[in-house]
């Protein structure tokens, strides 16, 4: 299977390149003519750790050491020339150091040595080579380089991870001739592919998230998600189901159809089973929100919310994506996913503030805010999962409350659990990943919030504002005996608002929390193989 789209692009802007005269920096142009002629522009990527005292000076990495051996010490000269200190994140570019590599980034990685910070709840050695090796990626991207050899920088699965997703872009509405290259990723100087090749995985995986996350909803519907869904799963030897309107209404998934019938857009239930275990073993059960579009219904969003809509599906993309890459690895696990596709809109078919639609499960759910569509759509979606899959666990992800989104921001997905063993697996997952989850209340008060209606069993919306717990609350009375797990990913699975983290895409989607869910998956399959030790997780 391909993990990045790697070919021999052209050049199309003016590059600004950096030589060697007479041992200093130059600066020099180049066309993108003479560039074509020198054939496949080759890069690479090297780390440097800070100093660790007022004494000593920056070091490289063993492979960076390794290759300033090579060249007779020019880098280190260099590095001292242009004051690299090491400290993360920040780099220069040399070009014209070595005959085969035409630029050389060298990115800080920080402090040697360092590991995983309980305050912080993140390893941070493994996050610094993600930034660096993003860097160092990006600068060489920039310069026209099509092929681009990283350092393993200690960590070769997180390098890979970090230069993978920022060499990335989503580009596919623009021109062929005006999209920029993505340069070709190998690992410099280094036994480890295996990890180098899980990170690749992974990074594709998240890719692949983003891709279908950033489509605008006119190109994104409910078939066209389920035909992406096809084409990336099926190849993997992962059985897909693609359930039409006729299906959905002889199940009686009510609460799906009742926001599926305000578009004109067929809705799509889809069915993914992987079986990396034997077929006596229970899957594990992913559901994903897949609202293509949402545009609240008849509680019409404001404006300047409606251009993120496109994103309410990121749930849904993070579970196919996360599908695929389990079968790229060859996880020992059943896992199954469904996910309920279809978009929410205001027309003349669209539910109304005070329906009360009787669910698969008997309970009646009454409607007091038609935006709140996530919860509606997800509580059939998992009672049919329970009833035919019997899983061992369910994770549901979805984009579900702006109030997550509030309290936590970019930096964490909010946890629903009913079970601490899985929110421990969840919290180390994410603390190797760097793509953090926070643990939020699922406690009787908000149930009561819920419930506390004398005509109905339960309420889409709630009583009081804090609308993630309640939004988790409601789906709680869906998932009656099954230890679960509720993603919320509104504040880290939609449009990237800052350049937090570097190896994402200011102003794009994120893809987020797809590697963090490998991870736990992989957590699960292989608890006696895990070669990370996190204290206090």
């Amino acid at each position: 299977m391909a993990f990045l789209a790697s070919s021999n692009f052209k050049n199309l802007n003016k590059i600004r390149l950096l030589y060697l005269t007479g041992g200093r920096a130059a600066v020099r142009k180049f066309s993108s003519e003479e560039g074509c002629a020198k054939g496949n522009l080759k890069g690479l990527v090297l780390g440097m750790f800070e100093k660790e005292s007022d004494t000593d000076e920056p070091k490289l990495t063993t492979c960076g050491e390794k290759f300033d051996d090579r060249v007779s010490g020019k880098l280190c000269e260099l590095c001292r020339e242009t004051n690299l200190d090491g400290t993360l994140g920040k780099g220069k570019v040399f070009n014209n150091v070595d005959q085969e590599f035409r630029s050389i980034a060298v990115v800080g990685l920080g402090r040697d040595g360092v590991g995983y910070n309980e305050l912080e709840a993140i390893d941070e050695g493994m996050e610094n080579a993600r930034i660096a090796a993003a860097v160092g990626a990006k600068k060489l991207q920039k310069q026209g380089c099509t092929s681009i050899h990283v350092d393993g920088m200690e960590y070769p699965e997180q390098a890979a991870e970090g230069a993978a997703l920022a060499a990335w872009l989503y580009q596919d509405n623009k021109r062929k001739q005006d999209r920029k290259p993505v340069p070709k990723l190998d690992l410099y100087e280094s036994p480890d592919v295996d990890s180098w090749t899980r990170g690749l995985f992974k990074a594709e995986a998240q890719n692949l998230a983003r891709r279908l996350t950033d489509t605008p909803a006119n190109q994104m519907t409910p078939s066209t998600f389920a035909q992406a869904a096809v084409d990336a799963l099926c190849p993997c030897g992962v059985n897909v189901e693609v359930r039409n309107m006729d299906w959905i209404e002889t199940q009686g998934l009510n609460s799906f159809l009742t926001v599926a019938r305000s578009s004109c857009e067929p809705p799509i239930f889809l069915e993914m089973t992987y079986c990396g275990a034997s077929t006596e073993e229970r899957p594990i059960l992913l559901v994903g929100k897949g609202i293509t579009f949402n545009s609240g219904g008849l509680c019409l969003r404001s404006p300047h919310e409606l251009s993120d809509c496109r994103g309410c599906m990121a749930g849904a993309a993070v579970v196919v994506a996360t599908i695929r890459a389990a079968s790229a690895l060859s996880l020992p696990i059943n896992i199954t996913g469904v996910v309920p596709l279809c978009e929410n809109m205001p027309s003349g078919m669209a539910y109304k503030v005070g329906d009360i639609i009787t669910c698969l499960n008997g309970k009646t759910l009454a409607i007091h805010d038609t935006s709140k569509a996530g919860v509606v759509i997800m509580a059939d979606t998992l009672t049919y999962a329970q009833n035919t899959y019997k899983p061992k666990l369910i994770v549901d992800v979805a984009t579900i409350s702006s109030g997550v989104k509030r309290s936590l921001g970019g930096s964490a997905a909010g946890i629903f659990c009913n079970s601490h063993y899985v929110w421990k697996q969840f919290h180390k997952a994410g603390a190797l990943t760097g793509d953090r989850v926070w643990r939020l209340p699922l406690w009787q008060y908000y149930t009561k919030k819920v419930k506390d209606y004398l005509s109905v069993d339960v309420s889409n919306r709630g009583h009081g504002r804090a609308s993630a717990c309640l939004a988790a609350a409601v789906l709680k009375e869906f998932v009656p005996c099954t230890d679960w797990a509720h993603l919320d990913i509104r504040g880290v699975g939609m449009l990237a608002h800052s350049n937090a983290i570097p190896y994402l895409a200011k102003g794009r989607m994120t893809g987020r929390p797809t590697r963090t869910l490998i991870q736990f998956l992989y957590q699960m399959a292989c608890p006696e193989e895990q070669v990370k030790d996190l204290r206090n997780t």
